[in-house]
């Protein structure tokens, strides 16, 4: 898993049969520092995910793994919302909590 923050959303009215029961979402993977080492991507969410929130995503085979993803066309899904990261010596720039949820 790793961690990324969603950008924002992906519509796409047409699209196969196993996608049109989730929300595509774009995802920036970041590392433990919260720098952004890659490009942004699309993935699949199965957590009520939205923009802002810092989040956990499984890759490859992985992502099909929870059961609201195992039939879905996908290969990266997000699989937590992250409330927050707890590093030891973390620098300055470390992701912090994102927004509160209610249980």
């Amino acid at each position: 898993m790793e961690l990324a923050q969603v950008l924002g959303s992906v519509t796409a009215t047409a699209k196969t049969e196993s996608l049109r029961a989730h929300k595509l979402l774009v995802v920036q993977p970041l590392d433990p520092a919260g720098s952004s080492p890659r490009p942004a991507e699309v993935a699949l969410d199965t957590v009520g995910a939205g923009p802002g929130d810092r989040v956990l995503i499984a890759r490859g085979s992985a992502a099909r793994q929870p059961p609201e993803s195992r039939a879905a066309a996908t290969d990266l899904t997000i699989v937590a919302i992250v409330d927050a990261v707890d590093l030891v010596d973390a620098p300055p720039n470390a992701p912090q909590p994102t927004r509160t949820r209610s249980k």
